[in-house]
Order: C-alpha cells, then structure tokens, then sequence
C-alpha cells in the first residue's frame, strides 16, 4: 500500500496514512476513506511527507506489523 509519512517521533516507527477512494455499495457515492498504520523504519529514513509504499509482515510490536519500503 502507498501512503504518506505522518509522524516520526518515535524510534524506528513511522505513522503512514493511507487514502482510498472508492464507491459505496448501496448508494453509488464515491467516498474518500483513510486509515493510519504504524510501520517500522529502520535507521529512521523516513520524513514526515514522503511517499513511501508499506508491506505486511510479522508482528514487530503490538500495534506494529508492517514494514516500510523504499
């Protein structure tokens, strides 16, 4: 999934933020959604704007279980 660093204020984690847009089932309407997923960045790489794409893995923490990917 593609998103946008929020945060980095903690060690090794980034906050990305995940948009979709998609249709609702039922009433047609097209809806932006958007979720935040906690991810680990090792060495801290990321800045808070970039774009980076992120990927499930095993849990690291326990909110953490996706890595990030450059």
């Amino acid at each position: 999934m593609k998103g946008t660093v929020v945060s980095t204020k903690m060690t090794d984690t980034a906050v990305v933020k995940i948009e979709r847009y998609e249709k609702h089932p039922k009433y047609g309407k097209f809806i932006r959604s958007q979720k935040k997923f906690k991810a680990h960045d090792a060495g801290n790489t990321c800045k808070v704007g970039d774009i980076v794409e992120i990927q499930e893995c095993r849990p690291i923490s326990k909110d953490k279980s996706f890595i990030v990917i450059k």
